[in-house]
This record gives C-alpha cells, sequence and structure tokens, in this order.
C-alpha cells in the first residue's frame, strides 16, 4: 500500500511507501510503541515498510526533509525517543528461509529468534542466539550478540556472513567479508549506524540438543563458589557457558554445555560443592532450552574478579548479581562488538554497584548498555576510532541518529 501524506508542513506530492501512519490515524499508537516503558514516543510519521524499497523512499523522504529518523524492528532496543520526525518500522520483513546444506539461514530484519531456531531445528542446526526468543535477530545480531553458544560458536556479531542495508542514500548496499568489508566489519557491533538492515545471513551450527538449567546451593556456600568459579572458568571447556549467580538466600550455578550430559556433568563437576537445593539441569532440544538470567540493569567488565566478599556486599544490596566468564571463541572474534580480551562481567539487578566500581574496567557491550551518551565505553579506543571513520563515509550527516550513537569522525 502506498500513501501520500499532506499536512500543515507542506508535504503534499511526497510519497512514502508502505503502511503510513501520522497521529490520530487508527493503528498509530500500536506501531509507535516500543518495549521500553520509560519511552511513549510520539512521531509525526510512522512508516511500516514490508520490503527494501519502503525502507528505501522512507530514509530518502526523511533525509530530504531534514526530519529526524528513528528505526526499530521489535522494540527492545529502544533507547532514545523517537519523537517528531519519522519512525521507521521493519518488524513486518520476518522471512526465514534455511539452507541446511550450508548451514546458513537468511533472515529478514524484523524476524526474531524464535522464528529461526523453529525453522532450523528440523535439521538438527541452530544459531547463536541470546536468551530471549522474541527478541530481534538484527539488533541483536548488530549489537554483538552475546548468548549461551557464544563461548564456543563466537558473538551474534562474529556468525553474520552477508548483510543488506539501506544507507543514508537511500541507495541499497550488501556487505560481505569481500564486499564493502568496512562495513561489513562495522556493522557487526556497531549497531543500526550506518544504515537500516533490511536482511541477513548468519550461520547454523550442529547443534541439535544441549544440556541445561541450574543448581541452587545455600548462600553460605557462595563464597567458596565464586573462588572455584573464577580459578575454573579460564580453563573450562568452550561447550561450556556457565555463570554464578547470587539470588536472595541462594546461589546458583546456570549452565548451558552444547553437548551430551555425561561430558557436561563431568564439565560442571568442580563447580559442584554438595548436594544442590534445587537441581534442573536436563538434556533438551536446543529449541526448548532456558537458562535464567539476571536483568542488566547495571553492567560491569572486570580484568580479574573482585574478592567475594565485595561481590556478596553487593549481592546483600541487590535482587540478584551474576558473574560471568567469556573467554573461548568470544575473545578470538575480530568485530568491533565488545572488549575481547577482558575475561569477566559482572551483572546487578538492584542499585548502582559503587563497590564495584573501583574494580571494573570501565568498559561496556552495546546490547546491555542503557546510556546513549555512553557508547564509546563499548569498544576499544581503536574501534570506536575506525568505527567513527566509517560513519562518516556511510552518513556523514549523521540521519542514523536515534539509537546509540556513533558519531562521524
Amino acid at each position: 500500500m502506498t500513501q501520500h501524506l499532506a499536512t500543515q508542513r507542506s508535504w503534499t506530492g511526497s510519497e512514502l511507501r508502505g503502511e503510513v501512519l501520522r497521529p490520530g490515524d487508527p493503528g498509530y499508537d500500536r506501531e509507535r510503541a516500543s518495549l521500553n516503558p520509560a519511552f511513549d514516543a510520539r512521531p509525526e510519521v510512522v512508516v511500516s515498510a514490508s520490503r527494501p524499497a519502503d525502507v528505501a523512499a522512507a530514509v530518502t523522504w526523511a533525509r530530504a526533509r531534514g526530519l529526524a529518523l528513528a528505526v526499530q524492528a521489535t522494540g527492545h532496543g529502544t533507547h532514545v525517543a523517537s519523537d517528531g520526525g519519522v519512525l521507521l518500522k521493519t518488524s513486518r520483513m520476518t522471512g526465514v528461509l534455511v539452507d541446511p546444506d550450508r548451514r546458513i539461514a537468511k533472515v529478514g530484519a524484523g524476524a526474531v529468534w524464535a522464528d529461526v531456531v523453529a525453522a532450523a531445528a528440523p535439521f538438527g542446526l541452530a544459531p547463536v542466539t541470546g536468551s530471549s526468543p522474541t527478541v530481534g535477530v538484527a539488533g541483536f545480531t548488530m549489537g554483538g550478540g552475546l548468548g549461551p553458544l557464544s563461548r564456543k560458536y563466537g558473538l551474534g556479531a562474529d556468525n553474520l556472513l552477508k548483510v543488506s542495508v539501506i544507507t543514508a542514500d537511500g541507495v541499497p548496499v550488501t556487505a560481505t567479508p569481500d564486499r564493502n568489508p568496512e562495513l561489513f566489519w562495522a556493522v557487526r557491533g556497531g549497531g543500526g549506524n550506518f544504515g537500516v538492515t533490511t536482511s541477513l545471513e548468519i550461520r547454523l551450527h550442529p547443534v541439535a540438543s544441549v544440556y541445561a538449567g541450574q543448581a541452587l546451593f545455600p548462600i553460605s556456600h557462595a563464597a567458596e563458589l565464586l573462588e572455584r568459579y573464577r580459578d575454573y572458568a579460564p580453563v573450562m571447556p568452550s561447550e561450556l557457558t556457565c555463570t554464578i549467580a547470587l539470588v536472595g538466600s541462594t546461589v546458583a550455578v546456570r549452565a548451558m554445555y552444547a553437548g551430551d550430559a555425561d561430558a557436561a556433568q563431568r564439565a560442571l563437576r568442580p563447580l559442584w560443592i554438595d548436594t544442590p537445593v534445587e537441581d534442573t539441569f536436563a538434556s533438551v532440544p536446543y529449541a526448548r532450552a532456558s537458562v535464567p538470567g539476571t536483568a542488566p540493569r547495571n553492567f560491569d567488565l572486570f580484568a580479574a574478579l573482585p574478592d567475594s566478599s565485595v561481590v556478596l556486599d553487593v549481592a546483600r544490596e541487590s535482587n540478584a548479581v551474576e558473574v560471568r566468564y567469556w573467554g573461548g571463541a568470544i575473545a578470538r572474534g575480530t568485530s568491533p562488538a565488545g572488549h575481547r580480551t577482558v575475561p569477566f562481567s559482572i551483572t546487578v539487578d538492584g542499585p548502582e554497584p559503587e563497590r564495584l566500581w573501583p574494580y571494573a574496567t570501565g568498559g561496556s557491550f552495546l546490547n546491555f548498555l542503557h546510556d546513549p551518551d555512553a557508547v564509546e565505553t563499548a569498544y576499544t579506543a581503536a574501534d570506536y576510532q575506525r568505527l567513527r571513520d566509517i560513519k562518516t563515509v556511510y552518513d556523514p550527516t549523521n540521519l542514523f541518529s536515534r539509537n546509540l550513537n556513533i558519531t562521524p569522525a
């Protein structure tokens, strides 16, 4: 459907493709909503795209009029309000096509991980996903993409093979390692700063089932368990992604192992202090696997873990504290996503953990970042400068700014 839009700003004769909604139109409130309750944005125009040509028309139209442009697929990654200007929705572009011989999934910009997992499962394949099946593939992947298979297979960004975007000029561009390689490097962790994603090709892996769950121990075991984890994590097999979470009166070992139960139990044995109060570990199809997580209200990276007494003090003032070791294939990645050589992170669901700050590196991870003014902390200094240089080439006027923004150099 194509609509012509005429308003008091003399837009008569301008053409937009896709569904076009203005304040007061049926469906406007539904389409403008994000999943972040902190935002009640009111764009002047909402364009819901169904194909790349719709995206290109909206980008060109907004740029020609000097209008702010915000892009939203699922709404999970909304961190800047899209008040005024144009909100471009790609949530209708949900196609998923699996090539089992090449172990590749071709995915539309609006697809969520549940779509891809379901399409890949009949072939015994799985993508690197996050903890929620409703998260969008594009935002997760281009923001870095940490998941329970990442220690074995890398971040989501490392598994991107090809991406099609509409640039700030309204031009469709395809990027691969050999075609527009600088753009390809940048989008694998640089978020939506370089164009509007319309489709992606991602690598799939031979993972049909996993051993996953959590084991709960009394909080009195927390100090010893944290110390065991600190020493064991650097040598644990890459098939094992494991965190230690302090929640109320318990300390939890949360894990997923990409392999069979016997191998998984051997890998977890160094962390078994006693008989768990509760044990939910089981072998399950990857499509049904679930590992509890801690809401990333506060997230920090650490070159070495603080003393367990510091972590316990923070846990007493918080709903939950979760310690994670990264490493494995994550450390070998070459995209700008994250701080590859920093091994530990601590996520806190609670007040700002000031006691941890003296031990933190000051770095962050784009998918977990909430502060638009702290984007630089998600990258190394060299990578951030290179991203800014590439931004200058593809978006010199910073049209794509209503996001976790990387400014042109």
